[in-house]
């Protein structure tokens, strides 16, 4: 099978995967109208080109937090990949780290954070980390990877509660008994039997969860902090108040909230509410490296997927999910060369036209 496009690898891994794995995989909230509007609304947006400038040389290299990456998409933190493939977040963190790219190892993965550290050790990562109800859980998480190296906390603020997705109720869905959530293996033995939700116990999570929280974490580590799951300004205005380094425009792949907005559509009113204070990126319905290029003259430093690097693990594991990051580089550059843009710095709202329809 040649493998063109991402649609390619979302059409192998629909084959492949179980019907189980695969509708975890891909379940958005309720009717799944924010997860479906998150890709149409790219459709909505249009490109103004401009001609004749000279793209005989342009260079996709960005930074985020003060760190180059080779161009401006990244691995946005999903859970269990050792369901799409055997080697699960490894192969991840060793294909960005061979593309020169960020990865934000999931709280929920099936490998630890210290055995994903170990196989890619000079890679750029991230650490996506949900609040408990005993803040230990938290804490203890906290420290292993700022021990490890890991250079940022991403906290997760739009999961109070988590979103009703039909195709796992309907599946009961479960981990199979050979995974395990690594990063918490053995620290829920006392409740063991008890019922479970995507691996840990129910009710782990702290609906409570509250801006002071945030105040919290800084006081417990020295490491930036970015915010995920930010979809207003009002929010964005609170997030700069607290001294975050970095907002993620997110909608959780549409898993939460159903009837939100595409997070491209929340990107303008958030990057304008910061005014550069700090970064701004967003995930969400990224397909194509023309995707990518919206995203970027619409304010993101970078964008994160999600959904296609399972893809690009069920086909190949990590050289699959190289191929998917090889391919939005290379129709990203195509992008930018064929609208005029030499360098990412070149890359500006003057892009932009809305569609009428």
């Amino acid at each position: 099978m040649t493998m063109i496009c991402l649609n390619d690898f979302e059409e192998y891994a629909k084959q492949h995967l179980s019907k189980a794995t695969w509708d975890y995989y891909e379940a958005g909230a309720d009717d799944c109208c924010t997860r479906d509007d998150n890709l149409l609304a790219y459709k909505r947006i249009r490109l103004r080109p401009r001609i004749l400038r000279d793209v005989s040389i342009n260079d996709t290299r960005t930074s985020v937090l003060g760190m180059e990456i080779s161009f401006p998409v990244g691995i946005a933190p999903t859970a269990f990949h050792c369901l799409a493939w055997h080697e699960g977040e490894l192969a991840t963190a060793r294909a960005t780290e061979a593309v020169n790219t960020c990865y934000i190892a999931s709280t929920y993965s099936t490998c630890s954070v210290e055995e994903i550290a170990a196989a890619a050790p000079n890679g750029y990562r991230w650490f996506q980390l949900y609040l408990y109800r005993h803040r230990k859980l938290s804490e203890q998480i906290v420290r292993r990877v700022e021990a490890l190296g890991y250079k940022a906390l991403v906290l997760t603020v739009d999961v109070p509660y988590t979103g009703k997705r039909r195709n796992d109720i309907c599946n009961q869905f479960k981990l199979p008994p050979h995974l395990k959530v690594k990063n918490f293996e053995g620290m829920f033995q006392e409740q063991a039997g008890s019922l479970e939700e995507y691996g840990i116990p129910a009710n782990t999570l702290d609906p409570s969860i509250s801006w002071k929280d945030v105040c919290w974490l800084q006081s417990l580590s020295r490491l930036p902090i970015i915010i995920k799951g930010i979809l207003t300004k009002e929010d964005a205005e609170l997030a700069v108040e607290h001294g975050v380094q970095g907002i993620i425009v997110s909608n959780h792949g549409g898993r939460q909230l159903d009837g939100g907005p595409a997070t491209i559509d929340c990107l303008p009113e958030i990057v304008d509410a910061v005014q550069g204070r700090v970064e701004v990126y967003m995930d969400g319905g990224i397909r194509t490296g023309n995707d990518v290029l919206k995203a970027i003259a619409l304010g993101a430093k970078c964008v994160f997927i999600g959904r296609p690097a399972i893809w690009g693990l069920a086909y190949k594991g990590e050289e699959g999910v190289r191929e998917i990051l090889q391919i939005l580089h290379d129709e990203f550059r195509l992008s930018m060369a064929l609208s005029g843009c030499r360098n990412v710095a070149e890359i500006n709202r003057n892009l932009i036209q809305f569609s009428r329809l």
